[in-house]
């Protein structure tokens, strides 16, 4: 066995419906998952007596606390004491932003690790971990660069792949916790009727950026909007620069806009950094790693 390096991307919302809460505390959801070229690093060597991780980058906490190190530690359950793991993660994507990079970093694991102890875990057991680990780990195991999603994330619908889009991820200086975010949505919704269940773009819909754009919504970009004013007046300036579309992530902090071609995007960075000197600016594109965007 030897070490495998593996690329764990970000993700973006294309949509994202927050549905009924269940008696667990968990809700159900609907959304449309897209990949972006955004990506942290794991190395992943074979340890046949413990597992350890070494983080390059910003102080994640406890190591224990991550959730690389927790996929390991939920497959070395599943496969075996002898199936360790020695990680190194190279984190690129930013904690706390709503895109994803926890939860890649776990599917990355699995995946890898799968890959080292071939036949140790079987596919539907492995699937389970994952559904296990974050709403978002699924869509991350499933290679898919496009998914439709809903349940608790681990239902998922992979779709073809759209043309590769220029993006830009808008970073601001505070993170959004998942947790609170649920928790203010849920206040804003507290006394209110039943609202009606929202309509899912169609097959069709999700093979055309325009209709996708035009459908694009995040809920809880209302409650967090309200909450943050600057966070939507960033998101409005987003939408100035040519984007055809641009939204929140997730639960946020962290907002992204897709643009027809890079001279947009580029133009785009150039105009906002001195607006929001406290924002990071990563351009990037839509779809798996590797792939040109055009």
């Amino acid at each position: 066995m030897t070490a495998v390096r593996i690329l764990a991307p970000a993700k973006v919302n294309l949509r994202l419906d927050i549905l009924a809460r269940e008696e667990s505390g968990f809700h159900q959801l609907e959304t449309v998952f897209c990949l972006l070229h955004l990506a942290d690093e794991i190395d992943v060597e074979p340890d046949r007596s413990s597992i350890t991780l070494e983080v390059d980058g910003p102080d994640l906490g406890a190591p224990e606390q991550n959730l690389a190190f927790r996929a390991a530690a939920a497959f070395r359950a599943a496969a075996g004491r002898d199936a360790g793991a020695r990680l190194v993660l190279r984190k690129r994507i930013p904690a706390g932003a709503g895109l994803g990079g926890g939860s890649s970093d776990a599917a990355a694991t699995l995946r890898a690790l799968n890959s080292l102890y071939p036949s140790r875990v079987p596919q539907p057991a492995l699937a389970r971990i994952a559904a296990g680990l974050g709403s978002d780990v699924p869509f991350f195991l499933s290679g898919a660069e496009l998914a439709l999603a809903w349940g608790r994330g681990d239902r998922l619908f992979p779709l073809p792949p759209l043309p590769a889009r220029p993006a830009l991820v808008a970073v601001p200086p505070f993170p959004s916790p998942t947790a609170e975010a649920y928790r203010a949505l849920a206040d804003s919704r507290r006394g209110l009727p039943p609202q009606p269940r929202p309509t899912l773009l169609s097959l069709t819909d999700l093979a055309d950026w325009q209709i996708i754009a035009a459908r694009a919504s995040n809920d809880f970009e209302p409650v967090l909007f309200s909450r943050m004013p600057s966070l939507a007046a960033a998101r409005a300036a987003l939408a100035r620069t040519g984007a055809f579309l641009a939204r929140l992530s997730g639960s946020g902090s962290a907002l992204f806009a897709l643009y027809d071609d890079v001279v947009a995007r580029d133009a785009a960075i150039r105009s906002l950094a001195p607006e929001y000197p406290d924002y990071r600016f990563i351009p990037t594109s839509t779809g798996a790693p590797g792939a040109p965007a055009r």
